[in-house]
């Protein structure tokens, strides 16, 4: 039931996003539309906990990450995959966004930043990259991918 309400909760928020440039602006929207201490966030981060706890999110582990894909495009978020790791003071395999990401940083203990973003959301443009960084606490990343496209690079 609950891994229903997660893809249920995330179909509505993908389905604002179709067609929205993936920058600052989209963002912004997302953190006045869904911001981090609002009722839509919050089901996020409570869902994210219990399936965790159930095992239906994030049934991988490496280097101190959990993580796994929890819809593939083409599914209920219609062209963006959705991701879903744990994080706690560890940085992550460097790689691609070839059509961006769009993530929401969720606090578990402490005050988590991922790379440089306090809980909330955030978007990453077309070509960006990075190592994925989660410092000052224990957080879940929920991320959208367009097409699921990621490269892993081994950097």
């Amino acid at each position: 039931m609950s891994a229903e309400a997660f893809s249920m909760l995330l179909s509505g928020i993908a389905a604002r996003l179709e067609g929205v440039p993936l920058d600052d602006d989209m963002a912004a929207f997302l953190n006045a539309e869904y911001p981090a201490d609002g009722a839509e966030f919050q089901e996020l981060a409570r869902l994210c906990a219990e399936g965790e706890r159930e095992g239906w999110l994030m049934s991988r582990e490496a280097g101190g990450i959990k993580f796994g894909r929890a819809i593939k495009p083409g599914g209920a978020t219609g062209h963006f995959s959705v991701d879903v790791v744990r994080m706690k003071e560890v940085k992550g395999p460097h790689h691609l966004h070839p059509e961006g990401e769009i993530g929401a940083v969720i606090p578990i203990e402490g005050a988590p930043h991922f790379d440089a973003f306090a809980p909330g959301w955030y978007v990453y443009p077309p070509g960006s990259d990075h190592h994925p960084t989660v410092s000052g606490g224990d957080a879940y990343v929920v991320y959208l991918l367009p097409e699921g496209a990621i490269e892993f690079t081994g950097r």
